[in-house]
């Protein structure tokens, strides 16, 4: 992946999992950073394998949308 597009794919991640809530943002940990639970949230953004970004933003964009509907 080109270096600008994984940098905004993360900066895209790290903006949509900041509107999550701990509970889901554990669970991003889980799918994405399985070995790592411990670490803060943007540090697991920064060690994901680029090739599950795609599906991660669309993940986290869907769990914003439905946050947002449900207030």
């Amino acid at each position: 992946m080109n270096k600008t597009l994984k940098n905004a794919a993360k900066d895209i991640l790290k903006g949509l999992l900041a509107q999550l809530t701990e509970g889901q943002q554990l669970m991003f940990k889980r799918m994405y950073c399985h070995n790592n639970l411990d670490l803060p949230i943007n540090e697991a953004v920064d060690q994901m394998d680029e090739s599950k970004m795609d599906n991660a933003i669309t993940q986290c964009e869907r769990t914003v949308e439905n946050n947002n509907s449900k207030k």
